[in-house]
């Protein structure tokens, strides 16, 4: 018997995506027989700052949106046989895991079986010491955060193929939660890296949400793309040999076309021929990119090799703070007032800490991280402009004063700055390095109702 494609869908490209697109590609997945919903969340630093919730309320450290995203799609995803995959669960997938548990019993639902994957966070000491010798003494001193390692897709596809409804993991790798849905549907080995690279490149393609359907493609009168108010999140398609359609939500903005799909598949790769992955080392080298249909993509000829022994880890630590100040000038020798009020400020903080100056409107894109702008670019006539100043410190009392100086220049200076606008906030710093695999083991299990 032939198994039936499966289709997936993505409702969020990061932390604080917009949470109002998940219901038109749970309607498409419905009409047309789809199976599964991932959710993306997670950036580098975004576990970190999960983390440091976590710190103060041991009761949170997972998405902070999960409400708005899951709340939608519980009822119609468990009634019509969807799958949720997400690594919504940050800092604390067991908090998230809990909260969906929560949000199925306040709105009368049957309580799904939850799932929860483990093992991303490294704290052993055997653990530890193995990061140190990699790391030759940069973990020295450091005020660590979160340390994390690049989990795969293994323990989602076991957690789907024992009945979990949903699958709350933290730290996995982002085409992971499309390639564990993959392999519990079509039942794939672990070592088809044929089939398990064509997955992880259709997971590629879905991870950052609207960025293929041509959110992040627009640019007007060069790449035109209809309906950006109301942008379709992206469903990819797989057939039991790997072969991808990208498509989108039905009745929603945006484009699918063999460009946006380019500029995707390329995204974050830095080899096209090795893309590292947990669970395969991907190949897009030979890919051939064909236009099927009205928001209709096909993606051939991606190859597989086999998985590295190492994960990544990606620690983050503290890294003091970023203070930053902003005062525009306008009218008669606007640009040459912000210019004087930025060599002024030089002058007072320079010494102090590493200052950053942007005349925007004029240098902001030029300018560069010691303070300095270019000696091409002589003073201009812009009329409009607004000086940002950025410093770091890790004394938060030494870093404040780039805010009281630029806020003085109200009254000592230059004429005519005005919108004073400041912000002080506390800096993650981050190193990533390879772990072997069997230091780092996954785990996952089901949550029970409290």
């Amino acid at each position: 018997m032939t198994t039936p494609n499966l289709s997936i869908g993505c409702a969020s490209g990061f932390s604080g995506d917009r949470t109002d697109g998940v219901r038109p590609v749970i309607d498409t997945l419905v009409r047309h027989g789809g199976q599964a919903l991932i959710y993306e969340t997670l950036a580098e630093r975004t576990l970190a700052l999960a983390q440091l919730a976590r710190n103060q309320d041991p009761t949170r450290g997972y998405e902070p949106l999960l409400d708005e995203l899951i709340r939608p799609a519980l009822e119609p995803c468990l009634r019509h046989g969807i799958r949720i995959v997400g690594n919504f669960g940050a800092a604390n997938p067991r908090g998230a895991a809990s909260r969906i548990l929560q949000l199925a019993r306040e709105a009368g639902l049957p309580a799904p079986r939850v799932a929860v994957l483990s093992g991303d966070q490294l704290d052993s000491p055997e653990q530890l010491a193995c990061l140190r010798s990699q790391l030759d003494g940069q973990l020295d001193g450091l005020e660590i955060v979160s340390i994390n390692a690049y989990q795969g897709a293994r323990e989602i596809a076991q957690a789907l193929c024992a009945g979990a409804d949903i699958v709350v993991a933290g730290r996995v790798a982002d085409p992971s939660l499309t390639v564990g849905c993959a392999l519990a549907h079509f039942g794939w080995a672990e070592d088809d890296w044929t089939r398990l690279g064509r997955a992880t490149i259709a997971g590629h393609l879905l991870e950052c949400g609207t960025q293929v359907t041509g959110g992040y493609f627009a640019v007007p009168g060069l790449k035109d793309v209809p309906g950006m108010d109301t942008l379709g999140f992206p469903i990819a398609t797989l057939d039991a040999e790997g072969t991808i359609s990208i498509g989108k939500a039905e009745a929603t903005g945006g484009l699918v076309d063999t460009r946006t799909v380019k500029e995707q598949l390329l995204y974050e790769v830095h080899d096209p021929a090795a893309y590292l992955t947990p669970d395969v080392v991907a190949d897009i080298s030979s890919v051939r990119v064909t236009q099927d249909g009205p928001d209709r993509v096909g993606v051939h000829d991606v190859g597989g090799h086999a998985r590295t022994d190492t994960l990544k880890v990606n620690i983050c630590y503290q890294g003091g703070w970023l203070a930053e100040a902003g005062i525009s000038y306008a009218g008669v020798q606007a640009e040459a007032r912000a210019r004087l009020a930025a060599d002024t400020l030089r002058k007072r903080l320079g010494n102090q800490m590493p200052l950053r100056f942007d005349i925007i409107g004029a240098t902001s894109i030029f300018a560069d991280d010691h303070g300095v702008f270019p000696a091409a670019l002589t003073c201009g006539q812009a009329k409009d402009v607004r000086l940002r100043v950025a410093g770091t410190h890790a004394d938060r009392q030494v870093a404040e004063r780039v805010l009281r100086e630029v806020t003085a220049l109200y009254t000592c200076g230059p004429a005519g700055g005005g919108g004073v606008r400041t912000s002080m906030k506390a800096r993650l710093g981050s190193i990533s390095t390879l772990i072997p695999r069997e230091l780092a083991p996954a785990s996952w299990h089901f949550e029970e109702e409290a």
